[in-house]
């Protein structure tokens, strides 16, 4: 009986962890230049969506996790075929969190173009 009550009580400590874990992103809303990782910036083996902003001189690059919002903006919008020389202006909101050195952004809404 001992046992049993440790091996729950480890359980619902594993599952709060995990969730805290998860909820470690922020939420936040960038504007920015997209471009294809893959195509544009050869950087990755397969495409993805990266979105640059530049603030007080100072450039970061966010990756974005491929999601339902992801393929919608990387073929719809224009990603992929953009141009170092003329990428596609993107708002994007999301969570955000660092993963290797680099910003990994989730988007939580539909990737918008900006004129």
């Amino acid at each position: 009986m001992h046992k049993l009550l440790m091996l729950a009580v480890c359980g619902v400590l594993t599952i709060g962890l995990g969730v805290a874990v998860a909820d470690d992103g922020k939420k936040i809303t960038i504007e920015g230049e997209g471009l294809c990782a893959k195509c544009a910036l050869s950087e990755t083996e397969t495409c993805q969506n990266v979105v640059t902003v530049e603030k007080d001189g100072k450039k970061t690059k966010y990756y974005l996790e491929k999601n339902e919002f992801f393929k919608d903006a990387h073929t719809g919008l224009g990603i992929c075929g953009a141009k170092k020389e003329s990428p596609v202006k993107v708002k994007v909101v999301g969570t955000c969190v660092e993963k290797d050195g680099k910003k990994i952004l989730t988007p939580t809404e539909k990737i918008a173009k900006v004129d």
